[in-house]
């Protein structure tokens, strides 16, 4: 084999092995993809419809959440903060930022919507 040829294909499997790898979370079948800071979390709307106060939890309709790759959906989000929780009741219309942390699609920034 021409010694050129394994340098290629040396270097282009280096470049692959080199690729980062991520576990799938809780909701690794939404398409989600790990961030590695490359999309920044924006404000996003959203309307409460439940709160979990024992589970730490509030569901959300919300629009398109880009740093996660989440379309628009309804579903139930930890809450960094549960003070949050006691804040919040169900109709609400809210502006928010939700983060991947520690495996968990978690509110981190919350306001009322103006």
């Amino acid at each position: 084999m021409n010694k050129s040829l394994i340098a290629t294909a040396l270097i282009a499997f280096a470049g692959f092995a080199a690729q980062p790898v991520f576990a799938g979370g809780e909701h690794a079948g939404h398409g989600m993809a790990a961030k590695t800071g490359s999309m920044q979390m924006q404000m996003v709307d959203g309307q409460v419809k439940k709160i979990d106060k024992t589970g730490g939890k509030v569901t959300l309709a919300h629009g398109p959440l880009t740093n996660l790759e989440m379309p628009a959906m309804t579903m139930a989000f930890k809450v960094s903060n549960a003070g949050w929780l006691d804040q919040m009741k169900t109709g609400d219309k809210i502006r928010f930022m939700a983060d991947n942390v520690n495996g968990a699609l978690t509110v981190v920034h919350f306001e009322a919507a103006k």
